[in-house]
């Protein structure tokens, strides 16, 4: 079995201000999944509203999803194009 602690691509990247930000969200967005990930049930603040009501952990559970699917698809895509990046940076070599 192959050890990927080391050597499995990272899902973020650090912005201008220190910041870690999950492939393919925004830094809000980030922020959000984060506090959904952590406290699903809890009160969190959600792009520009606050869930209170009956349903929160509903919502919130689909609000997650949402933010997973769009950082899921990035990442995959990402990792494509380096896959294909890394095969263009290895074309010197003949492998005939």
């Amino acid at each position: 079995m192959i050890d990927q602690r080391h050597n499995a691509p990272r899902r973020y990247f650090v912005d201008a201000r220190g910041h870690r930000v999950l492939i393919g969200l925004s830094p809000e967005e980030t922020a959000e999944f984060e506090a959904l990930d952590l406290a699903p049930n809890a009160t969190v603040r959600l792009a520009s509203e606050i869930c209170v009501s009956e349903g929160t952990a509903a919502r919130h559970e689909i609000r997650w999803l949402e933010l997973y699917s769009k950082h899921e698809g990035a990442w995959r895509a990402w990792i494509v194009q380096s896959q294909a990046e890394r095969a263009q940076d290895l074309s010197f070599v003949n492998y005939v």
